[in-house]
């Protein structure tokens, strides 16, 4: 059991990473990934060390399966959708995007500015923020941290559904290609040039692997789910997550990211993982006394 406990983690970190070059199917690369948990919490006695892992794990899982559908763009792009959210979008904004309303009120029309800075590094924060707010919580009070990482995988987990039956086109995309009248820019990329300079083609490359994962957004949905749970854990963290929050989403709208409608659907989808937790936990409770039930025959 041991064995193909550590055959299968291995896999779940080796292989989808060479999916293509493999080719791989898409239901055999997320079987794969998704074991590499699993495989762990068999494999170890429950730490406070395991579960960083299993949520390091699960993470490295969303990171492989989300870009998927773009493995083969061509049949992903007969399936995207890119006009629903501009309607919806101009309803609104009364008729314009509120993406080209910001950035015609508050964007220079050649060069970054000091605001486009700013919410550049806003956005940017996002990679580091749930991660961090998870980590407070584990060492400001351990007890709630199995409830909190479960939550947050939750959150990316669905997510990652809603990429691969809704795929929909960014703000910045739809207008780049001419679907939307309005001029929307993607001011993060001259931001980045500037920035980072010779390493930002680089950075911009390794974070691009789906650009139509846009619906639901995830950078507000997993903020707003850390600014939750940070809250729960005091109110001094909560107001901290919450004004992270809001800042990341005026900046995603800003900055062309996404539309107001991402936005929404991003909250909806943490109030669905907030409120569906009853109604999942025993299936969790079941999940785990089978994995508790391996992880004692494989270190007796």
């Amino acid at each position: 059991m041991r064995t193909a406990a550590g055959a299968a983690l291995a896999a779940s970190i080796v292989l989808p990473p060479l999916r293509k070059r493999l080719r791989l199917r898409p239901a055999v690369t997320i079987a794969v990934a998704a074991s590499g948990p699993l495989a762990l919490a068999v494999l170890r006695p429950r730490t406070h060390g395991r579960d960083i892992a299993l949520y390091a794990l699960q993470m490295w899982a969303f990171t492989m399966v989300h870009e998927i559908p773009y493995d083969d763009p061509e049949a992903l792009r007969r399936r995207l959708r890119i006009h629903y959210p501009i309607r919806i979008d101009r309803r609104i904004g009364r008729g314009e995007l509120p993406n080209a309303r910001l950035q015609r009120a508050l964007a220079h029309p050649e060069s970054p500015t000091a605001l486009d800075r700013a919410l550049s590094m806003v956005h940017w924060a996002w990679f580091l923020f749930p991660h961090l707010a998870l980590l407070y919580i584990l060492l400001r009070d351990p007890a709630l941290f199995p409830r909190a990482a479960r939550q947050m995988a939750a959150t990316y987990d669905l997510g990652c559904v809603g990429y691969f039956a809704v795929p929909t086109a960014p703000p910045w995309w739809a207008a780049e290609q001419g679907y939307a009248s309005e001029d929307v820019r993607r001011l993060m990329i001259d931001v980045g040039k500037s920035t980072w300079g010779p390493a930002w083609p680089y950075l911009y490359n390794s974070f691009g692997g789906n650009p139509w994962a846009a619906m639901p957004s995830l950078h507000f949905g997993s903020s707003l789910m850390a600014a939750l749970l940070l809250s729960e854990s005091g109110r001094a963290a909560g107001a901290v997550g919450y004004a992270y929050t809001a800042a990341l989403g005026f900046a995603l709208v800003y900055l062309g990211e996404h539309y107001v409608t991402d936005l929404i659907a991003g909250g909806a989808l943490v109030a669905l993982v907030r409120r569906g937790e009853p109604v999942a936990e025993p299936v969790v409770l079941a999940v785990n006394r089978v994995l508790q039930r391996l992880e004692r025959i494989a270190n007796a």
